[in-house]
């Protein structure tokens, strides 16, 4: 990270951390640039750099225009790299775990590659990460929950408002708790109060 003139500039490995995305989705992000509005660089020591703040309003707002109906039944908790058998997926997803078996045979668009396959008797399993699953749903938002939730489950995982906290805390490192709180409200809605629980929340967590 390099600060110039009070502000951060982030580089790939940066806004990586900040996010915990996948270098390929942070890529693909750059990539589609000219239809998705990603802010322009600036080049240091050789090194493409993003103006973290600039940046991360662009990120949220991204996010919440593209996965705003999957969000509410995806779990987003847990160890984003730990390999899930087909069940798990589904739990995640929020979906019948017979979805995740029919789509072995039809994958929708952009449905991961398995990170590990296990040689059953009689068949394979294949395990997918929650951090695959998680961008996999960003980037389809269009992506349904019919079948639904197994039978007694319910919706689980951080409040989404945290996370954007911990981005703007990670954005401003020298504000003070109850600036970050305002610069929310004012950016998200809500009141100073309301954001300032989100904003310590988010301190406990980061």
């Amino acid at each position: 990270m390099q600060t110039i003139d009070g502000r951060q500039w982030a580089n790939r490995n940066d806004l990586i951390a900040s996010t915990g995305y996948s270098r390929t989705s942070i890529a693909d992000l750059w990539h589609a640039r000219e239809t998705n509005g990603h802010p322009q660089p600036r080049v240091i020591d050789r090194v493409m750099h993003w103006d973290l703040e600039e940046w991360t309003t662009w990120f949220e707002q991204q996010h919440q225009q593209q996965a705003p109906a999957a969000e509410s039944k995806v779990d987003r908790s847990g160890d984003p790299d730990e390999l899930l058998p087909p069940a798990a997926q589904a739990r995640v997803l929020g979906v019948d775990p017979a979805r995740i078996t029919q789509y072995r045979k039809k994958p929708p668009a952009g449905w991961p590659k398995p990170a590990h396959v296990e040689q059953l008797n009689t068949r394979t399993r294949e395990y997918r990460t929650r951090r695959q699953l998680w961008e996999f749903v960003d980037r389809n938002p269009d992506f349904g929950t019919a079948g639904g939730r197994p039978s007694g489950a319910t919706p689980k995982g951080p409040d989404p408002r945290v996370r954007q906290a911990a981005l703007a805390l990670k954005a401003a490192p020298d504000a003070k708790p109850g600036e970050v709180a305002a610069a929310l409200a004012e950016r998200h809605g809500g009141s100073v109060h309301l954001w300032k629980r989100i904003v310590t929340e988010a301190r406990k967590t980061a």
